[in-house]
């Protein structure tokens, strides 16, 4: 950003700057007169639940091998452990960016916090993996708000001229907090086991409460006394029940005990849920997702782009610490280590990307980014057993700083073109588009893997057939990237 703190339009003047001069109505109206915002202040009002929610999965991807030791579970159902946390996740951001922009988007912020709160004690204390499971269903609802409300109120209050800057320094908060938690993970698990992982988000919960509280600014929503009778909720209810089905479908073995992508009743639900889904919401008046924003061509790219790059990024998340704890040996400090230099390189590059997107491309940002990432993958799945831990490290440094150059642009160009009044709901969209990308790539990548090792004599045979699964599937983002069009500079 240009300043620490500087004059921003006011509301009108920056819906219509957004939404190219459509004159919507707006969204929200700050308390306090957009003259006195601070944007610093603002912003790190957004990073520290972001850094909230990051330590937490960077923590307990680290924690996975011993989990599954733990409970003696296979592959497939340790995907499912890591999906309990991402499905809820991923459902109810359409929920959070739609209440948001109805009920206020600090307050949903500070019930999320709560209800993270709450998830974090039960896993701190889980003796069982169902009661585990069930304590990270409850912290995916509690943090599944954090990115479409980040998103939107950054697209909301900052100028369109720093709104590609900011979301990049919004964005380097991930992989920053990535480099402490994979670490600090470790730490805590080879001396205490893995239950420890939780006690620093019992602690962060409180603080991103008060910050939250205290560094953004109060807004008022829209005036509407029937906004929770009128909310669609039956809408909820048919995305999340379609999206759930769809996971479970893909890797039945765990719940139905039929093969993955063999239980048609499965199959069935889905095609049902979703065909109810969109019906429903082409006829209510109030509906959860404005399906018409999909109208708008970088929204539905930059969406589907976002969600290939994360089935690419649940090979760094899901799949490298298995890997490297099978496959090469390594302790959990060991790989927290490692982990780290992939989040310190994308940190390096991610506000980067911002600034390349807004002064440069988006379209051709978004590609070098992607074509990193994809690359780094083949390279990891054809690295034989022997390899020096040294190379793995530069292939996961490489990945990390090609996922780093794509994320603000992606961002920026979803949501450049959306009328001030639908930023939430646009933003949850988006957000629950990019992260559905996770659940399917750590899904499937948890199918492909199991049945990879179950046929191979050598762990490094199964999951080279992982890695090369994800790298051909996340080739598809990189032809999504190309059609993303530059606004006429």
């Amino acid at each position: 950003m240009k300043s620490v703190e500087s004059t921003s339009p006011t509301r009108e003047q920056d819906a219509a700057v957004t939404s190219s001069k459509r004159n919507p109505r707006p969204a929200e109206i700050a308390v306090r007169p957009a003259q006195s915002w601070n944007f610093r202040a603002i912003l790190i009002g957004l990073m520290v639940p972001m850094g909230m929610t990051i330590l937490n999965l960077s923590m307990f991807g680290v924690a996975l091998p011993y989990v599954r030791d733990s409970f003696n579970a296979p592959a497939d159902l340790m995907a499912w452990l890591v999906t309990a946390y991402t499905l809820p996740f991923v459902i109810f951001m359409p929920f959070y960016g739609r209440m948001g922009d109805g009920l206020g988007k600090r307050r949903l912020f500070l019930i999320g916090i709560v209800i993270f709160l709450i998830g974090t004690l039960i896993c701190l204390w889980a003796p069982t993996l169902p009661v585990l499971m069930l304590g990270r269903v409850i912290q995916g609802i509690g943090t599944a708000g954090v990115n479409p409300l980040c998103i939107a109120i950054i697209s909301d209050l900052f100028p369109a001229r720093e709104r590609g800057n900011a979301l990049g320094t919004w964005s380097s908060t991930g992989p920053a907090i990535s480099m402490i938690g994979p670490f600090l993970g470790g730490f805590l698990i080879e001396r205490w086991g893995w239950h420890t992982i939780f006690i620093p988000g019992v602690l962060a919960a409180p603080i991103a409460l008060y910050v939250v509280r205290e560094q953004l600014p109060a807004m008022r929503p829209f005036r509407d006394p029937d906004f929770l009778r009128k909310f669609d909720w039956m809408g909820m209810f048919l995305l999340g029940s379609g999206v759930t089905s769809l996971v479970a479908y893909l890797s039945s073995r765990a719940i139905t005990g039929v093969e993955p992508l063999q239980d048609w009743r499965l199959l069935l639900l889905t095609v049902a849920f979703f065909t109810a889904f969109f019906f429903w919401e082409r006829h209510h008046a109030n509906p959860l997702a404005t399906l018409d924003i999909f109208r708008i061509g970088n929204f539905t790219r930059a969406s589907v782009g976002a969600a290939l790059r994360m089935f690419t990024m649940s090979g760094i998340s899901f799949l490298v610490p298995l890997y490297l704890a099978d496959v090469h040996g390594l302790q959990a400090t060991s790989t927290g280590i490692m982990v780290t230099l992939h989040a310190g390189a994308l940190l390096t590059t991610v506000r980067l990307g911002g600034t390349l997107g807004d002064r440069w491309s988006r379209r051709w940002t978004m590609v070098l980014g992607m074509s990193t990432q994809i690359t780094m993958m083949v390279v990891l799945g054809l690295l034989p057993a022997t390899v020096p831990l040294p190379l793995i490290a530069l292939a996961l440094m490489a990945h990390g700083a090609g996922a780093g150059l794509s994320l603000a642009v992606l961002h920026s160009a979803a949501m450049d073109r959306i009328p001030a009044e639908q930023s939430g709901a646009a933003a949850g969209l988006y957000s629950m588009t990019r992260f559905f990308g996770n659940i399917l790539g750590t899904t499937l990548g948890g199918v492909v893997l199991q049945q990879a090792l179950a046929h191979s004599s050598q762990a490094v045979d199964g999951y080279r057939a992982g890695f090369l699964f994800i790298a051909g599937v996340g080739f598809l983002g990189i032809l999504v990237a190309a059609g993303v069009q530059d606004p006429k500079r």
